[in-house]
């Protein structure tokens, strides 16, 4: 998830429009239009997104219960509602239970997070015609066979844990199916992309950490770690890993992404890269201006720490003189290519980090606007199971291997 307090700030300044090769005036972009024969393959497949981060906007837009807001209406607020999730042929959705890093050092991170996970839980409670939760590989195909969407939780960043495998196993036991290693802020057990590291990779409680949940059945995400904290999870786990929502490194150079050395460790581990749609990490001119993000980020919230307003004020001014091209779908597109050509056909999938980012690539909107990359891999020649794979299948083996280590782990061993 990208949102932290200042990615408001950063869609006030976000222009988005294509620069062209000789630094004149805007390119037009080229509209993608997707044919019948794409629409029938993309309506035929189970398209399952990553990383939604719907519930953290609900409660910020309208607390806890959000009362006063009806998902059957147009919400323009949001890239998100049931309109468009139909229309984009969503079939299961991870929604991310995401709260502040900074939650840990006030001691709420656990109660925010269970209020997250409620949240969650709420969406399925309040829309049983639309929505319906799932636990596993199993119930996305009973709840998907049934014409809803299979919802289901991510928890986003282990700050969440405070520390405790017990915290960690009734997360689990409330329905999380993942849980990223770190957020923004690096832990004393694993080390964030974007902070100074503390553990050099994992501590032996991170090691112990990414046991316990191969032994629960939980998919170990590593969106969001350094490098070394991705090694020493590959290393240490007994069950493919997933990236819920990152793109390719050599595409575009920021942290948030995962480099060739990664993938390439990936494809040994089975494992799967869900390719994050935000400008920022998917072009390369997004990618160097967001490179500061998080670091000025945290730089002017110790210059005004107690003044929102002068700290809005001058991020405004940082991220307007660090504005970058928004880009196009077909940019997405590259770097499932790219993963595709390091790690393999079976090791790529879709993270979008939809109401979790400022910025999208023209065309990419909203939920509605999955069909457009079946398009584009359709053009450039990725066949129906190809695709098919990408847009869910290739999560699914994932998380059914990871079931099947949680099964072997209770029968005597992993």
């Amino acid at each position: 998830m990208y949102r932290i307090a200042f990615a408001a700030l950063l869609l006030a300044v976000a222009v988005g429009l294509p620069r062209s090769p000789a630094g004149g005036p805007p390119a037009a972009p080229k509209t993608i239009i997707v044919s019948e024969k794409a629409l029938a393959i993309h309506k035929d497949a189970l398209l399952i997104d990553g990383h939604n981060d719907l519930p953290g906007e609900l409660r910020e837009a309208d607390g806890p219960g959000f009362k006063n807001i009806d998902l059957t209406k147009p919400q323009k607020r949001f890239h998100t509602d049931i309109a468009r999730l139909k229309k984009g042929n969503v079939g299961a959705q991870f929604w991310s239970a995401w709260v502040p890093s900074s939650t840990a050092k006030k001691g709420t991170a656990v109660k925010l997070t269970l209020e997250q996970i409620d949240i969650i839980h709420e969406l399925a409670r309040r829309y049983p015609d639309t929505f319906e939760m799932a636990y596993g590989t199993e119930d996305i195909l009973r709840v998907r066979k049934k014409g809803k969407i299979a919802s289901l939780i991510g928890v986003e960043g282990g700050h969440a844990i405070d520390n405790s495998l017990p915290v960690l196993r009734n997360l689990y036991k409330l329905g999380a199916r993942y849980m990223t290693l770190t957020h923004s802020d690096s832990l004393d057990w694993a080390d964030s992309c974007s902070d100074e590291p503390k553990a050099n990779g994992l501590t032996p409680f991170g090691v112990n950490v990414v046991l316990e949940m191969n032994r629960l059945g939980m998919m170990v995400d590593l969106s969001h770690v350094s490098p070394d904290t991705m090694k020493a999870a590959l290393k240490a786990t007994k069950a493919p890993v997933i990236f819920s929502h990152s793109s390719a490194r050599a595409v575009a150079d920021h942290a948030r992404n995962v480099p060739d050395d990664v993938l390439k460790l990936v494809k040994e581990n089975r494992g799967v890269v869900m390719v994050n749609f935000y400008s920022g990490f998917l072009t390369p001119d997004g990618a160097r201006a967001m490179k500061l993000m998080f670091e000025k980020g945290r730089e002017l919230k110790k210059q005004f720490p107690d003044d929102d307003a002068k700290y809005r004020d001058a991020f405004r001014a940082w991220a307007k003189e660090n504005d970058y091209p928004a880009g196009d779908v077909t940019n997405i597109v590259d770097h499932i290519d790219h993963i595709v050509k390091v790690a393999g056909i079976d090791c790529v999938g879709i993270g979008s980090d939809f109401d979790g980012v400022p910025k999208l690539p023209t065309q990419m909107n909203d939920v509605s606007c999955y069909p457009l990359i079946t398009q584009i891999m359709l053009d450039r020649g990725y066949t129906k199971e190809q695709i098919h794979k990408v847009l869910g299948l290739n999560l699914m083996r994932v998380f059914a291997d990871v079931e099947k280590v949680s099964r072997d782990w209770a029968r005597g061993g992993p």
